[in-house]
Order: C-alpha cells, then sequence, then structure tokens
C-alpha cells in the first residue's frame, strides 16, 4: 500500500465507523420491520431497490456490464445470498432477538473453515484452528441450549436452525465466488447480485401469499423508517464504505467488523429494542467472538496447505 496515497485518518475513521455500526443496527431495524411486513417481501423491498439503484449508477459511470455468463453466476451467488441468508435473517428475526441473530451469523467464518479444510482443502486442520473451532461451536451450543438457559427465556429452536442454515448459505456462496466468473468490478458485482436478489425475493414472498398479508396503508412509519435504513444506510452506505475501506486498508483490519458488529448488535438491541442480555447470551456471544477472532487472524502459513499461499498472494 502506498503511503504516500493514504487518506486523511478521519476519512477512514468515518468509514469504520459506518461499516461497524451501521451494519450492527441493520439486525434491529430488521427485527422492527418483519413486525408489520411479511419477510420475504421486506427483504425483497430493500434489495432490489438497493440494487436498481446502485447498478443505475454504476451504469451512468460507464462501469462494465455483466456478460451473460456473469449474469448466471451472479444469479446462483445471490439465490444463496439473498434467498438462502438474507431471506431467513429476515424470517428468523419474527422469532429471535436482533442481537442473537447477529452474534449467530457471526458463525460464517467458523463454516467457512470447515468448507475449505473438508472440499476445497486449502486449509489444513492446525491445533490453533481446531480450538477455534470448537469454540465457535460451544458457543453455538450454548446459545441453542435449552438446559444452559441461566435463566433467560430459550431461544426459538427453529429460527436458531433456520440462521445456521443461513450462515451455511453464505459460507457456500463466499466459496462459489472464488470458482465462479463475476464482474471484475467489485461494487457492479454487488449490485447485480443485490439485483437479482431482490427479484428472487420478491418471487418467493409472491409464492408463499406474502403479498396478500401486506397491507401499506397499515404499515407505520416506523417500519417504513426501518425499510429506509435498510435500504440506503445499510445496503449503500455502508457498502460503499466497506469498498473504500478494502482499497485502503488492509483485509485483516477491514475485517474486524466480523465481531464487532455482533457486540453493536446486542448492544443496540439491549438500549434500543428491549432485548434481554442474560449470562447465556454473553458467554455464547464470547465464544463465538473469540473463535471468529482466532480464526480469522491465523496466518496463511497457518491456515493453508503448501502451495496455496502464493496463489492467493497472486490474486
Amino acid at each position: 500500500m502506498n503511503t504516500a496515497s493514504r487518506p486523511p485518518r478521519w476519512q477512514t475513521l468515518v468509514a469504520f465507523s459506518i461499516v461497524y455500526f451501521v451494519w450492527g443496527s441493520t439486525f434491529l431495524a430488521i427485527r422492527v420491520g418483519v413486525r408489520e411486513v411479511p419477510p420475504f417481501l421486506l427483504a425483497g423491498m430493500r434489495f432490489l431497490a438497493a440494487g436498481l439503484l446502485m447498478f443505475a449508477w454504476l451504469v451512468l459511470k460507464k462501469t462494465q456490464t455483466p456478460s451473460r455468463r456473469e449474469w448466471m453466476s451472479a444469479a446462483l451467488v445471490s439465490t444463496l445470498i439473498f434467498v438462502g441468508d438474507y431471506g431467513l435473517i429476515f424470517w428468523a428475526e419474527q422469532r429471535v432477538p436482533s442481537g442473537i441473530t447477529a452474534v449467530m451469523m457471526a458463525t460464517i467464518p467458523v463454516f467457512m473453515s470447515l468448507f475449505e479444510i473438508i472440499f476445497l482443502r486449502t486449509q489444513q486442520l492446525s491445533l490453533r484452528l481446531t480450538v477455534a473451532l470448537l469454540v465457535g461451536m460451544g458457543g453455538v451450543a450454548t446459545l441453542m441450549s435449552r438446559s444452559m438457559s441461566f435463566g433467560e427465556t430459550p431461544i426459538d429452536s427453529t429460527g436458531a436452525a433456520f440462521l445456521l442454515v443461513a450462515s451455511v448459505s453464505w459460507s457456500t456462496a463466499a466459496i462459489l465466488t472464488r470458482k465462479l466468473p463475476l464482474p471484475a468490478s467489485k461494487p457492479m458485482s454487488s449490485a447485480v447480485q443485490m439485483l437479482l436478489g431482490g427479484v428472487f425475493l420478491i418471487i418467493v414472498a409472491s409464492s408463499l401469499g406474502e403479498f396478500r398479508r401486506f397491507h401499506a396503508a397499515e404499515v407505520s412509519s416506523g417500519a417504513w423508517f426501518a425499510l429506509a435504513y435498510l435500504t440506503i444506510a445499510g445496503s449503500i452506505v455502508a457498502f460503499t464504505a466497506y469498498t473504500w475501506l478494502l482499497h485502503h486498508e488492509s483485509p485483516t483490519k477491514v475485517a474486524t467488523y466480523a465481531y464487532v458488529n455482533p457486540v453493536v448488535a446486542v448492544i443496540v438491541g439491549y438500549f434500543l429494542g428491549g432485548e434481554v442480555i442474560g449470562s447465556r447470551t454473553v458467554l455464547g456471544t464470547l465464544l463465538i467472538l473469540i473463535s471468529v477472532v482466532v480464526i480469522t487472524t491465523i496466518p496463511k502459513r497457518e491456515a493453508l496447505t503448501p502451495g496455496v499461499g502464493e496463489a492467493e498472494a497472486a490474486d
């Protein structure tokens, strides 16, 4: 990285603050929204609007549009990310507190490491990684256990199971993005995935009869604000800040959002959403975050099998 071209420190701090706090607070916004708008429909409205806005902006900037093959790849990835991940998150938040949802979704690095070990063989199972994976699984077990509630109301089993499926779906998509032809422009790739994901979510919402249960006139201003916040702040502003950071900071620093966002979500859910933070929530959150920190900071020479490190560095 060329230090001479580094931006002012205040810009970097603002960008990190946006990624940390906006993405962390979107979990409560989702919970507010799904109280009045059916989940897949709400998710579809969010990503269709954000995808259309971003795609139109990039076209106006003369960013190269995807080829037919890239559109097909984006369709597969967006199905996994937006229907299999976000759609299930929105559905689960009808039953699971926003803070717990964010913590459960922090398990994505755990599943990605397992996939890389078992299927891609791009990681080797070192002692450090093994312990980190076991700690992460222990955190999930703590949150889902009915015998280890520590006085808290047990979380909904179906909602928690859907969140695990969502994590697996996102992890699968992340693995596929390394193999599939996608637009070279990261913003364009994200825009078309959001656009397609929004369309697919609307189709799912229609097939589930969610349009029959949706009456726009009965939706409160709070729910509409939640949708606007998710669309503008969560999908456009925060993503722009995230992309900017990837160009100016190391990936390791940018990746810290993976364990800051859940903490922000738990705190926001407690103070603004009236959600309970008990001993079980604290213990499960700590175990999962410790696991994520260890997994995301393992040096490449320890995490990758011999010969793969050079190939990844070339990317």
